[in-house]
């Protein structure tokens, strides 16, 4: 962490301190927030300015039974002074919201399968910006990846907002790409925004008044540390080109890291994200599919699954063009996943699965068999 980045003092109000925090904040512990994690420290700001804790033996045995208690960019904590002068970061405050990536769930013969551990991204997030480029006029958006990133943010309790980065190279084309990321994105407000123009910068620093808080995700190359340059108003985080070989982005980030900005509001810019696997899915899915739901109750049945049930209001929207085909897919993949995470810890469930598996392989066997 650049010192010349941060002043020498904080307003603790002006990185979101509140009343709240303050009665969880534990007796004789100094409060700050965590700014950017490193291997058993962390970088935080407070009252006194910003420098390096190292965790306390308190945090260090929560993070070993469990890796989503590691302290994470964004955290608020209570740190103790030690007698050399050094600072020990000895309890984490309750988290408002985190942003929870699990592992990636793959289908093999055995069913779904996959690593299962969380990491959180980001904690204490008011707005969860998703970074979609327009690379040029004859790209399409990543809409399948629109999707993951969204329905992660609607269970991490933020608002999700999907900015449709470097529209300025996107063209007469812009219109119709909006309307695809913005069909895929039900009820969430949708900008094109180019950094280098100005483009809607001021549309997003709108959504960061006061002292909210928002995090940046997406892929390599989707412009994320260059929109956190435009709102701070001056180069904080490097920047480096698209390789004009693939079109893909060089990892230019490779921390996640708070920054305030001196206009209001802070910002957490991150590395490009290429596995993102659910985690203790809720209602994330259902809001992000919120179409899908929406015609899922006028099918004739109650428990109707969408694949070839007679009377299937879904299926018979894909028919008529009304539901994209590639929507119900994404659909399909994202419970399957959100179901294989929910039976890492119901056993019963888990069995159900499994059973489900050997009948779907018997029969695939005996088709087999059958066949002249």
């Amino acid at each position: 962490m650049s010192a010349s980045r941060f002043p020498v003092s904080h307003d603790l109000s002006s990185l979101g301190w509140d009343d709240s925090h303050a009665a969880a904040l534990p007796d004789g512990l100094i409060p700050a927030r965590v700014a950017r994690v490193d291997r058993g420290a962390a970088e935080v700001l407070c009252a006194a300015g910003h420098f390096q804790a190292h965790y306390g033996a308190t945090v260090r045995r929560a993070a070993a039974a469990d890796p989503v208690a590691l302290p994470c960019v964004g955290d608020w904590a209570g740190l103790r002074k030690l007698a050399e002068g050094r600072f020990e970061l000895e309890a984490l405050l309750p988290r408002r919201t985190a942003f929870v990536r699990g592992g990636v769930a793959r289908l093999s013969r055995g069913g779904l399968s996959g690593d299962s551990k969380g990491q959180v991204l980001a904690a204490n997030v008011d707005v969860v910006f998703v970074a979609e480029p327009a690379l040029h006029a004859t790209d399409t958006a990543d809409l399948g990846r629109i999707e993951r990133l969204l329905a992660l943010a609607w269970e991490s309790g933020a608002q999700p907002v999907v900015l449709v980065t470097k529209s300025d190279l996107a063209g007469e084309s812009l219109p119709f790409l909006m309307g695809e990321v913005a069909a895929a994105a039900p009820g969430v407000d949708v900008h094109a925004i180019s950094s280098l123009t100005g483009e809607g910068v001021d549309v997003v620093h709108g959504h960061l008044a006061g002292t909210r808080t928002a995090v940046v995700l997406g892929a390599s190359g989707a412009g994320k540390s260059t929109l956190v340059n435009a709102l701070a108003g001056t180069e904080v985080m490097e920047t480096q080109q698209v390789r004009a070989a693939d079109g893909r982005g060089r990892h230019t980030t490779v921390h996640r890291e708070l920054i305030p900005l001196g206009g209001g509001g802070l910002i957490i810019d991150t590395p490009g994200i290429r596995r993102i696997g659910l985690y203790d899915m809720g209602e994330g899915v259902d809001l992000v599919f919120s179409d899908i739901e929406e015609l899922a109750e006028r099918c004739r049945f109650a428990d109707c699954g969408h694949d070839s049930e007679p009377g299937c209001a879904v299926i018979a929207a894909v028919e008529d063009g009304t539901l994209p085909e590639r929507r119900l897919e994404s659909w399909n993949k994202l419970q399957r996943e959100a179901l294989w995470m929910a039976s890492r810890t119901d056993a019963r469930l888990r069995k159900e699965l499994q059973n489900r598996w050997k009948i779907i392989h018997k029969e695939v066997r005996k088709s087999g068999r059958n066949r002249p």
